[in-house]
Parts: structure tokens; C-alpha cells; sequence
């Protein structure tokens, strides 16, 4: 699907009453070339979207529906975990309407009813997520390890990975849990998913792709941070190059891409939330290449993402939609 100057692309949400779903509603509502035909959700439907996402009071007058309108070019499934699939094998969608999909139910190849999905990380295929139909969006922890690591990845560096990330309550969707209640979150934190996170198939995919005999451990430490959105990540390994080598070896690998930055100068979250960009600062020590990379979960790691891969498909200027200006004080 290619661009045309005089009519903008239709896009529609399904499940447009979550935190993914309400991030997608702010950045087609502003999107030059797209036009936000409708927004799907079972339990909202004929409320305002503004009822459910209180800031979009004054900036749409748009109801939530349950039908599914065929005139589209593409849909976003904002929906949980294993959703996605049974969406998709229990609703008819014409095969013309492309589907972005920001769950995990097909980053691993998988397809339904003749679906395939291109996994969606522009840093590593863009070309063929122009070409593509279908997108797997990625998961928000494996996008910022993977950016961190894929320049290694591809010069045949990789070898045992230690990680550790820091991500925001809304990592943990809307649903309220025990250990998303602002009484536990605030002042606090904690592990979880300790070695066994499921963004590690995903990532380990991405890697042996561009270095096929790559076997190493992945050993991943996820944490709950106190406070609302950001993923901050941490990942060592053994290098032998210099800083400055590798530094350019990152540069050199991101030079193309928009929304990836590599910096000489320490890093902060609030670089980058609000934003779809992913921040990169590396260091070194005693053998050791330290790399920290930084992005908003909601944006870069979900939502963003996904707004760039449907700027990919439909021929538009990647960046269309997402200069977006971080919230630094």
C-alpha cells in the first residue's frame, strides 16, 4: 500500500479502552496522513472515547463502537495476551485490511487463517515491513535489549548477555493487580519473571538471525520500577573492542535510523518518555561493554512502534506522526 496525496488512510483500534489502545487513539487523532475511522471496545461501546481516556476531552468527540467497519486499511489489535489470536479466528476480517498486532501472539512466526506476520522492529527489517501485510509488533522489554544489542549481534560479537530493566507501572496493562496499586508501587520495588521473561524468545530470534551460530545465555532480570512509564535497560558482555570501537560500530549501525540515537554523554528516562525514540550510551570496563538503552514502554515499546511499522506498510515518511517532544522537567 502506497501513500495518496489526496486521500488519507483509514485506521481502526480494537480494544481502544487500554493504556496501548488509548496511546494509538493520541497518535492517529494527530497523524497527518491517517485518518482514525473507529475505535472497538465490547464494554464502552456509545461511550465517548473521553470517558474512558479523560485527556482527550475537547480533542475528539468520537463514541466507542462494536462494529467493525470494512472500509479500512488497517487495524491495531490493542488487546491482552492470546486475545489477538482468538480475535482474529472468531471475527472475519477482509484480507485486504492490513493488521498490526501488539500482543505476543505472533512475534514467533505464528500465523492464523492464512495470516503471517512480519515481526515489526524497524531497526533490524525495515524493508521487509514495507512489504509486509501483517506486523508483529514487538514486546517493549525485548525492543529496548534488542536495540542494544543488534550492532553486536551483526558483527558477530555476541556471546553471554547479562541484562537487567527497570519498567514503568503501565507495563502491567490497566487491569489493576496487587502489584500495580499506587499503596504497593510507590516507594518500592521488586523481580519478577527472574530469567523466565517471555520477551526472551522474541529476542533470542532477533539475534541468532543475524548471528546464526549465536548460543549464549540471555540471563534477563526484570524489575517493577516507582514510577508510571520508561523502561531503563542495563546489558554487559564481554568485547574486546574499545569504547570509541564501539561506539562507532553503533553509530554506524543507526546512522539511517530516526527514532534510535546513540550518546556519548549519560543518559535519563525522561529523555525519552513521550517520546518514540530509544536512547543508547555505552561504557566499558575491565573487558566488560556496558550498554544502556532507554524508551517509553507505551510509546517505542508499544504504540509508537506500531504507528512506525503502519507508516513503513503504507509508503509514508517513517518518522509521520511521532515527532514527539519529551517531558524533561
Amino acid at each position: 500500500m502506497k501513500g495518496n496525496s489526496d486521500k488519507k488512510f483509514r485506521a481502526g483500534i480494537i480494544g481502544g479502552a487500554g493504556y496501548t489502545g488509548g496511546e494509538t487513539i493520541r497518535l492517529l487523532l494527530n497523524h497527518p496522513d491517517v485518518e482514525l475511522a473507529f475505535v472497538h471496545s465490547r464494554s464502552n461501546v456509545g461511550n465517548p472515547l473521553y470517558a474512558v481516556h479523560a485527556d482527550l476531552l475537547g480533542e475528539t468527540e468520537m463514541v466507542f463502537t462494536g462494529e467493525i467497519p470494512a472500509d479500512v486499511n488497517v487495524i491495531f489489535l490493542c488487546l491482552g495476551h492470546g486475545e489477538s489470536r482468538k480475535f482474529l479466528e472468531t471475527t472475519p476480517i477482509p484480507e485486504h485490511i492490513s493488521i498490526i498486532d501488539l500482543s505476543q501472539d505472533f512475534r514467533l512466526g505464528e500465523s492464523v487463517n492464512g495470516r503471517a506476520f512480519v515481526y515489526g522492529l524497524p531497526e533490524l527489517q525495515r524493508e521487509d515491513i514495507r512489504k509486509a501485510a501483517n506486523i508483529a509488533n514487538p514486546g517493549c522489554f525485548a525492543t529496548a535489549i534488542q536495540l542494544g544489542l543488534l550492532p553486536l549481534a551483526k558483527a558477530g560479537l555476541l556471546n553471554e548477555v547479562h541484562t537487567t530493566g527497570i519498567t514503568g507501572s503501565t507495563g502491567a496493562g490497566q487491569s489493576l493487580q496487587s502489584t500495580s496499586h499506587f499503596t504497593w508501587r510507590a516507594n518500592n520495588i521488586s523481580t519478577y519473571k527472574v530469567l523466565t521473561h517471555q520477551h526472551l524468545k522474541e529476542i533470542r530470534r532477533t539475534l541468532q538471525a543475524l548471528q546464526p551460530a549465536y548460543s549464549g545465555a540471555l540471563n534477563f532480570v526484570p524489575v517493577r520500577g516507582d514510577y508510571p512509564r520508561g523502561i531503563w535497560i542495563t546489558s554487559y558482555l564481554d568485547c574486546a573492542l574499545s569504547l570509541e570501537e564501539a561506539y562507532q560500530l553503533f553509530d554506524s549501525y543507526y546512522e539511517s535510523h530516526p527514532f534510535t540515537h546513540v550518546s556519548r554523554k549519560q543518559i535519563d528516562l525522561k529523555q525519552v518518555v513521550n517520546t518514540n525514540k530509544c536512547l543508547i550510551q555505552l561504557e566499558k570496563t575491565e573487558g566488560k561493554l556496558v550498554i544502556h538503552t532507554i524508551e517509553d514502554n507505551l510509546l517505542k515499546g508499544a504504540s509508537g512502534q506500531a504507528v512506525q511499522n503502519m507508516n513503513l506498510m503504507l509508503g509514508l515518511e517513517e518518522t509521520a506522526g511521532l515527532k514527539l517532544k519529551s517531558i524533561v522537567f
